[in-house]
């Protein structure tokens, strides 16, 4: 067999937890079609070590987009991206990137993925502390979603399968909100968006896209599109709807007031000014034929 085929596979361990079954399956197909070692890290300490210490293997994650991220930063900092594809088989609550990417979703056909399927380089972004972007950037970064709420017993009351703190906060709160001249946000709830708009100088390969005095909603910059990354800002639209400005180069500046901004899974910041670069090619993701 020949040494390209032997597999390093690092398991989450936030994949073992949320789903055993999908990780047994996914080993037992790559252990019966390549040579494996297995790796079971028990934080983020333990999978770095791994990865460092893969040798000539391949590297194969089993978790998450977060989990797939973790490899992609650490096997560059490591600058070992051009020398080696990254595979993933998917397990795990937060899969959106995977999905975007095109992993297959289910345990088996990923992992006969990682066997059967081949390399495809794609482009990275890459910012001025040497974070890395695989998907996509958002600015600024929106708060995650409220959780849901607790089950209701079947045929019971609403009220009666809230714990009583929660019925206290709620009367409370509604309570406060019939006050005027007061808003009043229940416990664990977020915005749908930031409190105000965003200023921001943006410059793509040095040419300026908008300035400080016009104040913006939100940013994407996306890489994998021919000439680099796609920027498209978003202004605060005042009576009619206002047009999105897009450029696309391989240099993106913001700077401006503090800001976050959500880099795929993973949210980086405040910072005042942060500079991306596209690497073109710079990493390679294991995907089924055709």
């Amino acid at each position: 067999m020949a040494l390209s085929d032997q597999l390093l596979v690092v398991i989450d361990p936030v994949a073992r937890r949320s789903d055993g079954e999908s990780v047994r399956i996914a080993k037992d197909v790559l252990s019966a079609g390549a040579a494996t070692k297995v790796c079971l890290p028990d934080g983020p300490e333990e999978f770095a070590r791994a990865l460092a210490r893969r040798g000539s293997r391949r590297p194969v994650v089993v978790g998450d987009d977060r989990a797939l991220l973790r490899a992609v930063s650490l096997l560059h900092r490591q600058r070992a991206l051009g020398a080696c594809a990254v595979s993933l088989v998917p397990v795990g609550g937060v899969l959106s990137l995977a999905r975007s990417l095109g992993v297959p979703m289910g345990a088996v056909a990923a992992a006969r993925a990682v066997l059967d399927g081949a390399e495809r380089r794609m482009d990275l972004l890459v910012d001025d502390s040497d974070g890395v972007v695989v998907g996509a950037l958002r600015i600024p970064s929106l708060p995650a979603p409220s959780p849901s709420p607790a089950p209701v017993p079947l045929g019971g009351d609403p009220a009666a399968a809230r714990p009583p703190w929660l019925r206290t906060c709620q009367s409370l709160v509604r309570t406060l909100a019939s006050r005027p001249g007061r808003l009043v946000a229940a416990p664990g709830s977020a915005p749908a968006r930031p409190s105000r708009p965003a200023r921001l100088r943006i410059e793509v390969d040095g040419e300026l896209l908008v300035d400080l005095d016009q104040p913006i909603e939100a940013v994407s910059v996306t890489p994998g599109v021919p000439g680099g990354a796609e920027v498209v800002v978003r202004p605060v639209s005042v009576g009619a709807a206002a047009a999105p400005l897009r450029a696309v180069g391989r240099r993106v500046t913001v700077s401006g007031t503090d800001f976050r901004y959500r880099a795929d899974a993973l949210v980086g910041g405040p910072v005042r000014t942060r500079t991306w670069v596209v690497w073109e090619g710079a990493w390679g993701l294991t995907l089924p034929v055709g």
